[in-house]
């Protein structure tokens, strides 16, 4: 290693421990050594670079000693315990080893080894300093090691293999940064074969770099009371008779959790009650379906997983009292907003706004209380005549099609940066034709804008620019169903886009590879003018090295994204020669590209350009990956490795 500075620091000697005790007879005192149960040499170093540290380090104990674990623990800003970041070790004779990953650039981390006795106490040995830099981003490119799980999953889908999941089976995923400097994640109910059956509900998993995840299981046990006596109070006001709810039958579906900052997390989730709001049928018409609810869940412990239900928040909502009969009028859903799919923001003012809604009529936005996260108004009653009798239930932030109820879109999340909220929404049908759409706004209630300049909150229309869409990359079966996604940042201002991954039907020789949902998570990064990109290969922990001109040149593929419904957007051969585009997309252009901001102008178009994890490779290695916007069409690409 060339660059990493190691230094050795003092810390808590581990030297024999001093008793003191008194003689009554003669007051003298007399000095009692003890020898402690283990020591632990300083650890040493393997193997480093900018984002992982390989350490070693020896214990020795006395003959009665006993140990449950050892490992070892860091910290930037301070002197490590294992109550900060802790890894547990491989431990071969005397010796634990352990490889520390994720690591940031340009800091200063503390390591000590650890030893835990049977008894409980923890013995620590000297700590080291290991400062990482950017010197090094060359030699940890060349040492990169790409993630090597399978996404084909389906030999280990089952629940009993659920410790080998890492990112198999996420479905409508959101993920929230901790204090504990953990990732969370929580998803629908869903997975390939449905293995969360009978486990309980809105599973989480965590993860400290963001491509290796543990799972941790169900933070609900069971479905809560309150949903079938809220359903059958509405009912009742209606004239219908009550229902019976048993666990299985409802759908458990698209949770958002937001750390507030105050050591206080929250997660608002939606249940979906099954069947339709009255039996059989009436004058050949059918009956809508029974009425969505989010309620909502905190923890002050992401790590225990134990939440706590905190009851009901909203309900589906309709203006047409109760003619909830229908024909297949679906521009005219019984329906104003359906409360599935929540998101949750925080303004920079410090209000609190519940976002939510899907396919009928549109997104909505409702103000909660910041204390409690409850509606700060009174709702009354979700069934009214028209819609004064139900304005409590949401303001309309965005609609696909004006006055219609039938939106083919779905699954908001809002995020704030540099002065915007950008609302992100999951187009069209989940299987394959799923894709992310952006529009953004000054104001969380709107009005939201897309690219294209089209007012999505009082005009309605497409919202553009296209972030994912169904799409394939030559030599690979691709990717379908990539949406409902999650939108967050590390503190810095690095952002990343999460969302579940199809296969498409018969990939692999498999007829329903298109029911394999796998997390997907990849970086963002922003336009010179401030719309969002999102890169083409997924996230992989890629060490960004500084990238030159020359590194540029050669073989390249390319994918316009283009709204394509239901079809995979192929890639097509590109070549950058010296200077000019020689084959492909934009042959015969001019390109520069300016290594301080990682920006690829090719005639006029600007490439957002980084590093990334080829993923299609054979095995997986880096590569440099590209992204740009012009209008309604987004711009992937990827340089092929040889």
């Amino acid at each position: 290693m060339k660059t990493n500075k190691i230094l050795l620091i003092s810390a808590l000697s581990l030297a024999t421990t001093l008793f003191v005790a008194c003689d009554n007879d003669d007051d003298l005192f007399k000095v009692v050594e003890t020898v402690p149960a283990y020591t632990v040499s300083a650890p040493q170093i393997q193997d480093a670079s900018t984002t992982y540290v390989s350490l070693s380090a020896t214990f020795k104990g006395r003959s009665d000693a006993r140990y449950t674990k050892a490992g070892y623990c860091y910290t930037i800003e301070s002197l490590p315990t294992i109550y900060d970041n802790a890894v547990e070790g491989t431990v071969t004779g005397n010796v634990v080893t352990a490889t520390i990953t994720g690591l940031e650039l340009n800091k200063i981390y503390t390591f000590r080894a650890f030893v835990v006795e049977y008894a409980g106490d923890v013995i620590y040995s000297e700590p080291i300093e290991v400062v990482t830099g950017e010197g090094a981003l060359s030699e940890s490119l060349a040492r990169y090691k790409a993630p090597q799980y399978n996404d084909y999953y389906i030999d280990f889908a089952g629940w009993d293999q659920r410790a080998a999941w890492n990112l198999a089976n996420v479905h409508d995923p959101t993920v929230m940064l901790a204090d504990d400097g953990y990732y969370y994640m929580y998803q629908t109910d869903a997975g390939y074969g449905n293995p969360h059956d009978g486990h309980g509900h809105f599973f989480g998993r965590r993860s400290k770099d963001l491509v290796n995840w543990e799972y941790l299981g169900a933070t609900m046990s069971s479905l809560p009371e309150w949903i079938a006596a809220k359903c059958n109070e509405i009912r009742a006001t209606q004239g219908l008779d009550p229902i019976t709810l048993g666990e299985a039958d409802c759908g458990y579906w698209a949770p958002v959790a937001r750390n507030l900052g105050n050591g206080t997390y929250r997660m608002y989730y939606s249940v979906v009650l099954p069947g339709a709001i009255e039996p059989g049928s009436k004058n050949g018409k059918e009956a809508w379906g029974e009425r969505g609810f989010i309620g909502m869940m905190e923890t002050t412990d992401p790590a225990s997983n134990n939440w706590i239900d905190k009851g009901y928040v909203i309900c589906s909502s309709t203006d047409h009292a109760n003619n909830y009969w229908c024909s297949g009028d679906w521009a005219n859903a019984y329906y104003r907003y359906n409360a599935i799919d929540p998101s949750y923001i925080v303004t920079p003012e410090g209000e609190h706004w519940l976002i939510y809604g899907s396919w009928h009529s549109g997104i909505a936005a409702v103000q909660v209380d910041a204390a409690t996260g409850m509606p700060v108004k009174e709702l009354g009653s979700p069934v009214g005549n028209s819609l004064a009798d139900i304005a409590d239930y949401g303001t309309c932030i965005y609609t696909r099609k004006k006055n219609n109820r039938w939106q083919a879109s779905e699954g908001p999340e809002i995020v704030y940066r540099d002065g915007y909220y950008y609302l992100f929404l999951a187009y069209d049908a989940l299987d394959v034709p799923y894709n992310t759409r952006v529009v953004r706004s000054t104001s969380v209630t709107g009005p939201y804008v897309g690219i294209d300049g089209t007012d999505v909150t009082n005009v309605g229309g497409d919202a553009f620019p296209i972030v994912t869409h169904p799409y394939k990359f030559q030599g690979d079966q691709g990717w379908v169903g990539i949406s409902h996604c999650a939108v967050f940042d590390d503190g810095n201002d690095n952002w990343y886009y999460a969302s579940q991954g199809r296969m498409p039907a018969g990939a692999y020789g498999n007829e329903f590879a298109n029911a394999i949902m796998l997390g997907h998570v990849r970086s963002i990064l922003w336009t010179p003018d401030g719309w969002p990109v999102v890169l083409p290969e997924r996230y992989g922990a890629v060490p960004q090295a500084k990238i030159s001109a020359d590194d540029l040149v050669g073989a390249w593929e390319h994918i316009d994204l283009n709204y394509n419904y239901g079809v995979q957007d192929e890639s097509v051969a590109m070549t950058l020669g010296a200077g000019t585009v020689s084959d492909g997309k934009w042959k015969g252009s001019e390109w520069s590209f300016d290594p301080e901001t990682n920006i690829l102008t090719i005639g006029s178009q600007q490439l957002m350009v980084a590093r990334e994890c080829d993923w299609e490779a054979q095995p997986r290695t880096h590569t440099i990956v590209y992204a740009g916007i012009n209008g309604r069409t987004t711009f992937w690409g990827k340089k092929v490795v040889k």
